[in-house]
């Protein structure tokens, strides 16, 4: 059955936020295990990782419908630093400053200009 063009869109946006979930503790949730060798820290990862590409696989070829591969790359690039802001304050316990609130939007502001039309 062929998904609606709606859900095309939004699918792959769904379907990246799910696989950077899955990235980001697969690289960073080992951070506070500080005490097992690091080849169990590794292969957990690549575990935990192997789940993110059956997200970002299909996420991509179904978004390519829908937008072009920078559209898609960008989205993830985006979707990356938005999990893992959440991710490092709630799990890590990190706190955001401005300086990365500032890097953020300048990373926003390039995405805004490869979704704009071109210029």
């Amino acid at each position: 059955m062929p998904m609606t063009p709606a859900w095309t869109a939004i699918a792959p946006i769904l379907m990246l936020v799910a696989s950077n979930v899955f990235m980001t503790f697969a690289w960073y949730g080992h951070l506070k295990v500080e005490h097992r060798p690091l080849w169990i820290i590794v292969m957990v990862s690549w575990g935990i990782a192997f789940f993110e590409y059956w997200l970002a696989v299909p996420a991509n070829r179904i978004g390519r419908a829908v937008y072009s591969p920078a559209e898609l790359k960008t989205m993830q690039e985006v979707i990356t630093l938005a999990v893992f802001a959440v991710f490092s304050v709630a799990y890590l316990g990190e706190k955001l400053t401005l300086s990365h609130g500032v890097g953020f939007a300048f990373i926003a502001l390039g995405a805004w200009f490869v979704f704009k039309s071109p210029i």
